[in-house]
C-alpha cells in the first residue's frame, strides 16, 4: 500500500507528467535518428527541433494533460510511426500509408494486425499510459505554478533558436533536404494532406473524366473472332516462378504450354496495389500519373473500338480506381462484395462467372479483365487444401522463425496461379478464334528474404523482392497466324528491360489491333519499334523517380545483378 500510495502521488505530480509528456511526444524522432538513412545534421535537426518545440507547446497549458489533448493529433502519428517502424524498420507514415488504411479491406486489416502484436502491445502500454495519466493531470486540482512555465519556455525558445540554426544549416549544406520531408512530425502531418487531396479527387474523377475519349478504333478485319484477356495479378514475385529459374517447379502446367512470351526483367511502377493496378490499366505511368484524374481505362479503349468488355475481380471494391475503371465494362463485379467479411472465394471462381458469362453474351469481339486475389497475405488462404504441395504450409503468423512454412504456402499460391492461367489458356482453346492473354502482377513481396527479415509490400523504401514481377504472354495459334508480325516482335523482345505499368497498355492495344492518338507503339513489346526506356519509380508523393533513387540498399543491388536484370 505504501509503494502505490507512492507511485500515486508520483503520477499525480505535475511537474512530472509534464516532462514525461514532453520526452515521449518525441519518441519517433529519437528512434528515427537511428533507423533513417540522412546526413547525421538532418538527423539531429530532428530531434532538437521538434522536442523544442513540443517542450515550448506544453508551457501554455498549467495542466499538462490539457496540452496532451490539443495535441492529440500527433500522439496519434506516433502510435502509426511506431508500428510502421515495427513493420518495416524505417520511413515516416507516407501517403500510401494513409491511402492503404482507407482502401484496404477490413479483412485484411485483421490479418495483417494478427501479426502485430508486439507492436501494439508496445502503443498500447506507451500511449494508453500517457492518456490515463492526462486524464488524471487534466482532472487534478494542482497546476504548474507560473513562474516554472516561464523557465520552461524561455529553454525551449533557446532549443527552438538552435533548431531552427540547424535547419538553415541543413539547407546550406544538403541540397536535397526539405522540412516537409525530412522533420518528423512536418512530413506525416504533409503526407497527410496529401492523402486527403488525393482522396478528394478521387470523389470528382467522374467529373474530369466524364468527357475523355480515346477515339479508338480496330483495325482487325469485323468477322475476326477475337477474345484478349488482362489478368492482373497479385503480390506475386517473379522470382518464385518455376519459369524465371526458380529452383522449385512452381509453373509445371505453364512450362508445358506453347505459345508462351515470358518477359524476364520486369519492373513494377509501384510497391502498392492502387495505384499499381491504375496504371496497368490505362495510358498512365508514372511520368505522367495525375493524368490519371482525367483519362479512362484500356477498357474504354476496346469498348469504343466495338468489343463487349468484361471486369471480374476477387478483390473487395474500395473506393479507388480500380473501382473505376471497372465500372467501365460492359459486365462488371466483385464476386465478393455481396459475400461476408469472412468469405473466402479462391480465384478459379473469376473463370467460372467468365465462362458463363461468355457462353450467354455470345459476342463476336470480348475483352476482359480478370483481377485476382493471386499471392496475397494470409498465403495459405488463397489456395484449397488439397492444392497444398509444398509443405509444410500451416503457419501464419508473421515471424522470421515461420519463414520456410510461409514461403511453402507462397509457393503454393503460385502454383495454384499456374493453374488459373493453364485453364484460362485451355477455355480460350476451346473458344476458338484469335486469342492471346497477359498476366502480370501489380507488385511483389518480401518474405524475410535476407538479413534484413522484411515482410509484406508497400512499404516506404521498395525492395528488389516487391518490385520484379512476372509478366507472360500466350496466343493462340490462331491469332499467331493472322498477327505474326505482332508475336514475332513479342518474342524478340522477351529479354528487354520493361516496365509493366507503362508498356501494358499500348502492348494490349497494339495485340488487340486498336488504333489510337493515346497508342505509342515504341511503349509496346508487340513492336519492332519498342525502345528501351529509363525505368521509374512512383514515389510517395506521386514523383516519378530512377529505381536508383528509391532508396534501394546495397542488397538489393545485389540481388538485380545476381539475376541478369538491367539496374538502373
Amino acid at each position: 500500500m505504501k509503494h502505490f500510495n507512492k507511485i500515486l502521488s508520483w503520477i499525480d505530480n505535475q511537474h512530472i507528467v509534464f516532462f514525461l509528456f514532453v520526452v515521449l511526444i518525441s519518441l519517433p524522432n529519437y528512434v528515427l535518428f537511428f533507423t533513417e538513412r540522412l546526413p547525421l545534421l538532418t538527423r539531429v535537426c530532428n530531434i532538437v527541433l521538434p522536442f523544442s518545440v513540443f517542450w515550448y507547446l506544453f508551457t501554455f497549458a498549467k495542466k499538462p494533460g490539457k496540452m496532451f489533448w490539443i495535441l492529440f493529433l500527433f500522439i496519434f502519428y506516433d502510435a502509426f510511426q511506431i508500428v510502421l517502424l515495427y513493420l518495416f524498420g524505417e520511413s515516416v507514415i507516407a501517403v500510401d500509408m494513409f491511402l492503404n488504411v482507407v482502401t484496404t479491406n477490413s479483412v485484411e486489416i485483421e490479418e495483417l494486425l494478427g501479426n502485430l502484436i508486439p507492436a501494439l502491445v508496445i502503443v498500447f502500454t506507451i500511449y494508453g499510459a500517457m492518456i490515463v495519466l492526462s486524464i488524471r493531470s487534466w482532472l487534478n486540482k494542482s497546476t504548474l505554478s507560473e513562474r516554472f512555465l516561464i523557465i520552461q519556455r524561455r529553454l525551449s525558445a533557446i532549443g527552438i533558436m538552435a533548431g531552427a540554426v540547424l535547419i538553415v544549416c541543413c539547407y546550406i549544406f544538403n541540397d536535397r533536404f526539405s522540412l516537409h520531408h525530412d522533420i518528423y512530425p512536418v512530413n506525416v502531418a504533409y503526407n497527410m494532406s496529401l492523402a486527403i487531396g488525393r482522396q478528394m479527387s478521387n470523389k470528382f474523377y467522374f467529373e474530369t473524366s466524364r468527357d475523355f475519349t480515346f477515339k479508338a478504333k480496330s483495325e482487325h478485319s469485323a468477322d475476326e473472332r477475337e477474345i484478349y484477356v488482362l489478368v492482373v495479378g497479385e503480390t506475386a514475385r517473379a522470382c518464385n516462378f518455376g519459369l524465371y529459374g526458380y529452383k522449385r517447379n512452381t509453373t509445371p502446367e505453364l512450362a508445358a504450354e506453347k505459345n508462351l512470351a515470358v518477359f524476364k526483367d520486369v519492373l513494377t511502377e509501384s510497391n502498392t496495389t492502387h495505384k499499381s493496378v491504375p496504371m496497368i490499366l490505362s495510358a498512365v505511368s508514372a511520368e505522367r500519373f495525375d493524368d490519371i484524374y482525367s483519362q479512362k481505362s484500356i477498357i474504354t479503349a476496346f469498348k469504343e473500338a466495338g468489343f463487349y468488355t468484361m471486369f471480374i475481380s476477387n478483390q473487395r471494391p474500395n473506393h479507388s480506381f480500380i473501382d473505376f475503371f471497372g465500372e467501365e465494362a460492359d459486365f462488371s463485379t466483385f464476386i465478393k462484395e455481396d459475400l461476408p467479411a469472412t468469405a473466402n472465394v479462391y480465384d478459379e471462381e473469376l473463370l467460372k462467372i467468365m465462362a458463363k458469362h461468355l457462353s450467354e453474351c455470345k459476342k463476336q469481339k470480348v475483352f476482359v479483365v480478370l483481377h485476382t486475389y493471386g499471392s496475397h497475405f494470409n498465403y495459405r488462404e488463397r489456395y484449397r487444401a488439397e492444392d497444398s504441395y509444398f509443405k509444410p504450409d500451416t503457419a501464419m503468423e508473421a515471424k522470421f522463425k515461420n519463414r520456410d512454412m510461409l514461403l511453402n504456402a507462397y509457393d503454393n499460391t503460385i502454383r495454384y496461379t499456374d493453374r488459373f492461367l493453364s485453364h484460362l489458356i485451355g477455355a480460350l482453346k476451346m473458344w476458338g478464334g484469335s486469342a492471346a492473354i497477359a498476366y502480370t502482377s501489380d507488385h511483389g513481396e518480401d518474405i524475410f528474404d535476407d538479413s534484413r527479415k522484411l515482410f509484406l509490400h508497400a512499404s516506404p523504401i521498395p525492395s528488389y523482392y516487391q518490385l520484379c514481377v512476372p509478366l507472360i504472354f500466350w496466343a493462340s495459334n490462331d491469332y499467331i497466324e493472322r498477327h505474326a508480325e505482332e508475336w514475332t516482335a513479342m518474342m524478340e523482345n522477351v529479354d528487354k528491360a520493361v516496365s509493366v505499368n507503362k508498356e501494358m497498355f499500348h502492348t494490349m492495344m497494339q495485340i488487340g489491333g486498336i488504333s489510337s492518338p493515346y497508342r505509342d507503339d515504341s511503349l509496346s513489346l508487340a513492336s519492332h519499334g519498342f525502345k528501351n526506356m529509363k525505368r521509374y519509380y512512383l514515389n510517395d508523393h506521386n514523383e516519378p523517380i530512377g529505381i536508383e533513387e528509391t532508396g534501394m540498399g546495397a542488397l538489393d543491388v545485389a540481388k538485380f545483378k545476381e539475376s541478369g536484370m538491367v539496374y538502373p
